[in-house]
């Protein structure tokens, strides 16, 4: 098992901010049913802010570029960022314009349906990513937000010479593969195949060359690809790498790909290598499916090095 450095990078979150209401159903429904809820909640969430809060529960220091409305929902999350020790000085306040909102419902296996409400995240600038480029170690980007604001990002970002990581969810299809340098790109199965045009499998089975000539036409150097409990994949120039997941019975995925990217992000900003990034990543990212919510399920650093020294992740 890879150890967990204690040293701490910096991560600056460039994404969505939303207030989510939760619904807890037996089954998700299909088109034209109605179903009752078994529970509601509402909870802080957003791509954005969800990894945020994930990679200072790994331990980085961590700036959030984001946008709220001037409403009640605005001023108690920027509150609630503050306490959860996340730099929230460049997160906006735009006037008159909601919050951003998703609903999000999770069936008994702990699948989820997700409905998003942009609200202030389609406002989105990254003012403010300048002045805090010099002192990040990995920039973290995500699509939900709009498109012009994370590329602006990665673009400033490969400008200064810093590492940029993007999680490439939602699905964009107007992203400008190949006219942007990225370090990293995080996807899940499905997001490979919509991005990409190929199944993970196929990307997999690449020759060194063709996977040489894949990275190299879209300008990207790694390109992480999670596959639920199945074994996260990683490739680059140099290798594929199998990192297998850690065993658990999820209660609610909701949010687990963001406690991964964020924990990546972290990691490989406090400097430890790619495969024990990895195996971090996974580790904190089953523990999310442990308790009900995003934000809110995500462990400590501390957690996930107590299930690691407990258990040995399986795969292959």
């Amino acid at each position: 098992m890879a150890s967990l450095t204690q040293s701490t990078g910096r991560v600056t979150v460039v994404g969505t901010l939303n207030v989510d209401r939760v619904w807890q159903v037996a089954a998700l429904p299909r088109p034209g049913q109605t179903i009752i809820a078994a529970q509601t909640e509402r909870q802080f969430g957003g791509k954005g802010a969800n990894q945020a809060v994930a990679a200072g529960r790994q331990g980085a220091a961590v700036t959030l570029i984001g946008a709220v409305g001037d409403d009640d929902e605005g001023r108690n999350y920027r509150d609630y960022l503050a306490q959860a020790g996340i730099e929230a000085r460049y997160v906006a306040v735009v006037a008159g314009v909601p919050t951003g909102t998703a609903h999000v419902y999770v069936d008994a296996q702990g699948e989820n349906l997700i409905v998003v409400d942009r609200g202030a995240n389609a406002r989105l600038t990254v003012a403010g990513l300048e002045a805090v480029l010099p002192v990040t170690d990995v920039v973290l980007v995500q699509l939900e937000c709009a498109l012009e604001a994370a590329v602006d990002a990665l673009q400033q970002a490969a400008r200064a010479g810093v590492r940029s990581v993007l999680n490439a969810s939602p699905t964009a299809a107007a992203f400008p593969w190949g006219q942007l340098a990225i370090d990293t790109v995080i996807v899940n199965e499905h997001e490979c195949a919509e991005s990409f045009g190929q199944p993970p499998d196929v990307l997999w089975a690449m020759t060194e060359t063709a996977r040489r000539e894949f990275l190299q036409a879209r300008q990207v150097r790694h390109v992480v690809i999670t596959q639920g409990a199945a074994p996260t994949l990683h490739l680059s120039a140099e290798a594929c790498h199998c990192v297998p997941t850690f065993p658990v019975t999820p209660r609610d995925t909701v949010g687990a790909g963001d406690m991964f990217a964020g924990t990546l992000a972290a990691r490989l900003a406090a400097g430890a290598d790619f495969a024990a990034a990895l195996e971090h990543a996974n580790v904190a990212a089953a523990l999310s499916t442990l308790a009900l919510g995003a934000q809110a399920a995500m462990p400590t650093r501390a957690e996930v090095e107590a299930a690691m020294r407990r258990q040995t992740p399986t795969g292959h």
